[in-house]
């Protein structure tokens, strides 16, 4: 799997074709959704895609801050069919948070999940912050990850040893 990660201004032709089809393909034709996918926020994004072979087969959005919400987000977030239960979405969503983090420089994420995917986004640390809604007919609810420091981790794995009981004897 070759990983990229672009500013729209930097992709190729091709490339920029490639990932409109993907998104076409899984959000328009296989979830059976008529949306206004060119929402004129590509051009400020940076954009993550895996490519076997030079077909686009993973992708995801990177919204700067002050785009979507007043946070960085995440959007988009695609695996093709064939591709799925490789791990690949796991790796795309991990490469995101990274770079969101240590290239942009931002501690906090949002997101407009698929309401079906509230564990999977659970995992890497977001935490639900709207109830379940429509958008564009599909349940989605919001989510919220903050990168917790050092001293918060340390506290909380203080808080675990601590609260476990004691067995006295």
């Amino acid at each position: 799997m070759d990983w990229k990660i672009k500013k729209f201004d930097e992709l190729t032709v091709k490339e920029l074709y490639e990932i409109l089809k993907v998104r076409a393909e899984v959000f328009v034709v296989e979830q059976e959704c008529v949306y206004q996918d060119l929402d004129s926020k590509d051009e400020n994004a940076y954009h993550l895609f895996g490519e076997d072979q030079g077909e686009v087969v993973g992708y995801l959005r990177i919204l700067p801050k002050g785009i979507a919400y007043q946070e960085a987000a995440i959007g988009r977030v695609l695996t093709k069919q064939a591709y799925r239960r490789r791990g690949l979405s796991l790796e795309m969503v991990k490469r995101a948070i990274d770079f969101i983090q240590d290239d942009i420089g931002e501690d906090a994420i949002r997101i407009s999940a698929q309401a079906y995917l509230l564990k999977f986004y659970e995992g890497f640390g977001f935490k639900t912050t709207s109830a379940v809604y429509l958008e564009d007919g599909i349940e989605h609810i919001e989510m919220l990850y903050k990168r917790r420091d050092r001293a918060e981790k340390v506290a909380d794995r203080t808080l675990k040893v601590e609260d476990k009981p004691r067995i006295e004897g």
